[in-house]
């Protein structure tokens, strides 16, 4: 009976050990050639700028909603019930051209209206009853603003989007 507790542990750490000295992306095979399936211009023209800081602080934050906002740390913003938040994810010019199809693909499944806005190089403002999202890149970075849960925004036809667009405008582009 001690014997067996003792066999199935040591089968299985031996099942492992490949996998713990290899690592889960080492497939034992030769090493990849660099520059195959890898487009070498996929920035284009982007410059090289890191990833700008949170553009807002909560007052500014408040007057572009039109309530209290509290800051919540990386750029969230929340109304201190736990209902209301603003978020603001910041990336790279060249992080957010490589997932701007992407997302406003994804957009359009999720939200009721998408819509092309002419701001940076390109950007889209996206909205539903009880949400909204926009998303820019431009040459100093790129920004996702996702609003949610604003009770005076779904109760105005327009709400969210006007208020996507005026945070859009304030954007440090």
């Amino acid at each position: 009976m001690t014997v067996r507790r003792l066999i199935a542990p040591l089968w299985c750490s031996l099942l492992l050990i490949p996998l713990v000295a290899c690592g889960p992306d080492d497939t034992g095979g030769s090493d990849p050639v660099v520059g195959v399936g890898v487009d070498a211009d996929a920035g284009g023209d982007l410059p090289d700028v890191p990833r700008p800081a949170c553009p807002f602080s909560a007052a500014q934050v408040s007057d572009l909603v039109g309530q209290s906002m509290q800051d919540q740390g990386n750029c969230l913003f929340g109304d201190g019930k736990g209902v209301a938040s603003l978020t603001i994810t910041t990336a790279s010019p060249l992080a957010g051209e490589s997932t701007y199809a992407y997302q406003r693909d994804q957009a359009t499944q999720v939200y009721r209206e998408v819509r092309d806005v002419d701001k940076g190089r390109k950007a889209y403002v996206a909205v539903k009853d009880i949400a909204g999202e926009a998303v820019v890149v431009s040459d100093k970075g790129s920004y996702t603003v996702i609003l949610s849960s604003f009770e005076r925004l779904g109760a105005t036809s327009g709400g969210y989007e006007s208020t996507l667009r005026s945070v859009l405008d304030a954007l440090p582009l």
